[in-house]
């Protein structure tokens, strides 16, 4: 597939004929080259780079929460936002909630009626979700389909990646954990996840156990999940304190504040991380997921969410 114009770094020469009219003179060709090479170079800095395309002509970045009546929630959602917006400034970047809390996702895809970009996404619904689960493969791309005359994207769920395991690091840091308990044979880390009936979501949450185990040196890590999943929070601590392990830290995989993250945080023996909120890092994965579905022929995509 072509990739966006607005993701291209450089301007390649436009190589399509000037005019199949017959030329009366010379200075009718110059002109028609001169207006075509000025047209182009608009679109080009002093360096040689193309300039960003005004924020109209880009796709909306719609953020997906999910949504929760802590209203530490929604104020940790629109920090993180505000990161965004300050990375890539110009981009449309608005929130949507799948529940609980305003904007609904359906309001904020109404607001976003008559607005086009330039390669006919009008909208990248971005989840604010960990891993696969009901509400990517389903919720999402269905609310996106009830748009009429809509070009509307979903991307992937944040997770796994390498820049969650970056920010679950950097919120046990500031929980306590330190570099020499990575390499202690009495320490330990449950991964505290929302859970889902998905097997999909599970595998997801293993992943990120294997990478965080990993960046922590090797320490165990254990997925475990606050509903609709094996094992509970309290059951991975056990677990880990029958292998000898005391120093058992609960890591956060929360997006934001909720009833979730504080029941996992209660079982926690330890210390237990904050969840992952407006961290740099998530910021970063946020316009990574957006850019990578924008990157996707759009029907290649709609096939891989398409419900079963």
């Amino acid at each position: 597939m072509t990739e966006p114009a607005y993701l291209r770094e450089s301007l390649p020469l436009d190589t399509t004929p000037l005019d199949t009219r017959p030329l009366d003179t010379t200075a009718q060709l110059f002109l028609r080259i001169s207006d075509q090479l000025g047209s182009q170079l608009s679109h080009v800095t002093l360096n040689g780079t193309r300039r960003r395309m005004p924020p109209t002509e880009r796709p909306t970045l719609v953020a997906v929460a999910h949504g929760s009546r802590d209203p530490r929630a929604l104020l940790t959602a629109t920090e993180l936002l505000d990161r965004v917006r300050e990375l890539r400034p110009g981009l449309d970047v608005r929130l949507g909630h799948i529940e609980l809390n305003e904007p609904l996702l359906p309001r904020t895809l109404a607001a976003l009626e008559g607005e086009r970009s330039e390669d006919g996404a009008r909208a990248v619904l971005v989840p604010l979700l960990l891993g696969r689960g009901y509400h990517v493969k389903h919720d999402l791309p269905q609310a996106a389909a009830a748009v009429p005359g809509a070009d509307i994207r979903v991307a992937a769920p944040l997770g796994p990646h390498p820049l969650l395991v970056e920010a679950l690091c950097s919120r046990l840091a500031e929980a306590g954990w330190q570099p020499e308990d990575g390499t202690s044979r009495s320490a330990g880390v449950v991964l505290a996840a929302a859970g889902s009936r998905d097997p999909d979501s599970a595998s997801d949450a293993r992943d990120t156990a294997e990478l965080l185990s990993e960046r922590l040196g090797g320490v165990p890590v254990i997925p475990a999940y606050a509903s609709a999943a094996q094992p509970t929070v309290p059951a991975a601590v056990r677990a880990l304190t029958a292998r000898g392990r005391h120093r058992i830290a609960i890591a956060s995989y929360f997006a934001f504040p909720g009833l979730f993250a504080t029941r996992s945080a209660a079982a926690s023996p330890w210390i237990a991380a904050a969840p992952l909120g407006a961290h740099p890092a998530l910021a970063r994965l946020l316009l990574q997921r957006y850019d990578e579905a924008l990157s996707t022929a759009y029907a290649t995509q709609r096939r891989e969410l398409a419900p079963a």
